[in-house]
């Protein structure tokens, strides 16, 4: 299974990375949430690291929204569902695929986006930077998982990057709320308990991945049965 998992989180990076046009508007769009937020501040007033951290979560949830509409349109906008469904694999090895592969683009995504944020939010590294990449790979993690459930959800529908962003974002509200404290720490701010925040974005990350192991085939195959 594992050389299926690799093939297919392959063929999804070299389709986006062929198009381009896909990620370029996810980054772009992450880029311009923070720049834009950027202008509400000046010298006298700098953003707060909390707000910073808030900015930053933000620009990530619009860039994942993006990152799984593209990947799961892939195959839907030539009816080539079928086709991944006949793998001699579980559907959810699919779902897994697309959720690791969603993983890597968004990592790459902060990765621009951290450094805009002391480019232009006026942000350093705090103490606690260190913590807060561990909180950032767990935060991810829930939302990649989720996000390739919901994405495949909204597969069909005439507004589905609206349909996933409505049905996405309350549900990421408490990995949200982890990620914002991580990071204020992160930015030099003020944050308590961050072992706690570490432990309820694990614990949200797997009841996000049980419930999306035990719903992708329903959901995903669905059509096709």
């Amino acid at each position: 299974m594992h050389h299926v998992i690799r093939a297919l989180i392959g063929k999804d990076l070299s389709l986006l990375f062929i198009r381009g046009s896909g990620l370029v508007q996810a980054l772009l769009l992450g880029l311009l949430l923070i720049f834009v937020f950027s202008l509400s501040s000046g010298p006298a007033n700098p953003v707060s690291a909390q707000a910073a951290a808030a900015i930053f979560w933000v620009s990530s949830l619009f860039c994942q929204v993006l990152i799984f509409n593209q990947l799961y349109a892939l195959e839907e906008s030539h009816g080539q569902r079928l086709a991944l469904l006949l793998l001699p694999v579980m559907p959810q090895t699919i779902w897994l695929a697309k959720s690791l592969a969603g993983l890597l683009l968004l990592l790459a995504a902060q990765l621009c986006f951290l450094p805009a944020c002391v480019i232009f939010l006026g942000q350093t590294a705090g103490a606690h930077f260190v913590t807060s990449i561990a909180g950032l790979f767990l935060v991810d993690l829930g939302i990649s998982a989720l996000g390739s459930l919901l994405a495949a959800v909204a597969q069909g529908q005439a507004s589905r990057e609206s349909l996933l962003s409505i049905l996405l974002f309350p549900l990421l509200t408490p990995l949200l709320l982890a990620g914002i404290s991580l990071h204020t720490a992160s930015f030099g701010g003020e944050s308590q308990d961050l072992d706690q925040w570490l432990m309820l974005a694990s614990a949200f990350d797997a009841v996000f991945v049980s419930v999306s192991f035990i719903l992708f085939a329903f959901i995903y195959t669905g059509d096709e049965s």
